[in-house]
């Protein structure tokens, strides 16, 4: 099979682990930065270009888009949708997970357990608004933020509307939401592929630190997950419509609750957390599903 990834840095550990992986499997990998990729939108003989040269031949395209060239990397990824070439995971599937306010409504609707949120950008009763998710402390975060950026806890009612305040100040669209204490600075990390969990690792932040991302310093094991959170996350990625994805599971008092659902998640982390061969997972995933036209959405969404 011919596999492209897009991918802005080859280096990175996810990218190169997924280019050893295809070729150990004896695949032809090529990796293509995708803002450097170029279209030709027409009816009849659509194309994408790189480096002068025109992309043809791929049984299958790897996203790993990152979430600030999500627009760019999901209009490039839908190009190759259309030339019929089978996408990792769908482009309407990532930009769907990649909205966090979508994402959270379409998981609540389909009654999957979340924390309280309240969702604001130029809220004219902060106090009702804050009041809303059982008052302080809680989270406020960004809309756009990633990876803990852009994510603060309030630990008082006033802290909390000087935060949100502040981000009103900047424009910025806001979820407000309860902190589940109990977790403890952890999370849970579900991977999944193809239907399945594959791996799972808790990530704990450091010292100090309420947010669990490795990003921000956390550590990372092995840890067994119960039946309502394997439950939990495979329903979370199948109503995102992500055939791999990272779901992240906070342990509260009233049962597992979604945090997010990552549609390009990080190998380095659950690789060496379990020793699991993810990457060799996700490759045999795609030799076995990898069809010309086999995308729901053929680029449409």
């Amino acid at each position: 099979m011919k596999i492209g990834i897009l991918s802005r840095n080859a280096k990175l550990y996810s990218t190169n682990r997924l280019v050893e992986e295809a070729k150990a499997r004896g695949h032809e990998v090529r990796v293509i930065d995708h803002l450097r990729c170029y279209m030709n939108i027409t009816s009849m003989n659509p194309s994408v270009h790189y480096r002068s040269e025109k992309l043809e031949g791929f049984d299958a395209i790897i996203p790993r888009i990152g979430a600030s060239v999500t627009f760019y990397g999901t209009a490039v990824l839908r190009q190759f949708e259309m030339m019929n070439v089978y996408p990792l995971n769908e482009s309407v599937a990532i930009t769907r997970s990649r909205d966090k306010l979508r994402s959270l409504q379409l998981l609540a609707r389909r009654g999957i357990g979340l924390p309280v949120t309240g969702f604001a950008r130029y809220p004219d009763d902060t106090e009702d608004l804050i009041r809303l998710v059982g008052g302080a402390p809680l989270v406020v975060k960004l809309i756009e933020g990633t990876q803990g950026i852009g994510v603060v806890l309030a630990e008082t009612n006033q802290a909390a509307e000087s935060v949100i305040d502040a981000f009103h100040g900047l424009n910025a669209n806001i979820l407000v939401q309860e902190f589940i204490k109990e977790a403890g600075g952890a999370d849970i990390r579900c991977f999944i592929v193809g239907g399945k969990v594959v791996a799972a690792m808790k990530r704990q932040g450091k010292e100090g630190e309420f947010r669990s991302n490795l990003h921000q310093g956390g550590s990372a094991q092995l840890v067994k997950i119960s039946s309502a959170e394997r439950q939990t996350a495979l329903q979370a990625a199948k109503i995102m419509g992500l055939n791999v994805a990272g779901v992240d599971i906070l342990r509260s008092n009233h049962g597992p609750v979604v945090m997010e659902v990552n549609s390009s998640p990080g190998l380095q982390g659950i690789e060496t957390s379990t020793g699991k061969n993810v990457a060799g997972m996700i490759i045999e995933f795609i030799e076995a599903n990898a069809k010309s036209g086999n995308t729901r959405t053929r680029g449409k969404g």
